[in-house]
């Protein structure tokens, strides 16, 4: 925390020295010929916003088509499921080929929990029950077609 405090003290310090050389350098300059603040700057601002919001959005789109990070790294490891069963603990279902492993996950250690003979299907009651958004795209679809 004290290491925090000195750095922020120092990013505070260069900061306000370099609002003070900015306001020495506008002084010497004279005096301001325009006004300060016109249309054309809240158009910029207003364009500089759009940009950022696109780019937002285009970054949740680039990661969502992206996919998980899990399944692209380990190939023929897969994680099927997890369960938060604590503040710092979960049990989490590991598919390695055709193997599935029931692990414990704590911190510091990870234990084999249970192998399971037989693999449990893809079938899951989340995965067979239809989404939110999908809901919402029905409910939309049966508004536009009364109308």
């Amino acid at each position: 925390m004290k290491r925090f405090l000195s750095r922020m003290g120092l990013f505070l310090a260069g900061l306000s020295s370099s609002c003070a050389l900015l306001a020495a350098e506008t002084v010497k300059s004279g005096p301001l010929t325009s006004e300060p603040i016109g249309s054309g700057s809240y158009v910029q601002m207003a364009l500089g916003l759009l940009f950022i919001v696109a780019l937002i959005f285009g970054m949740g789109w680039f990661i969502r088509r992206l996919g998980t990070f899990n399944s692209v790294a380990s190939g023929s490891l897969k994680l099927l499921g997890g369960l938060s069963i604590g503040q710092r603990e979960k049990i989490v279902l590991v598919q390695v080929g055709e193997t599935q492993l029931l692990v414990g996950v704590a911190p510091g250690q990870v234990r084999t929990l249970h192998v399971l003979e037989k693999p449990v299907s893809d079938e899951s009651p989340q995965a067979m029950s239809s989404g939110f958004a999908e809901k919402l795209n029905q409910l939309l679809k049966q508004q536009t077609s009364r109308k």
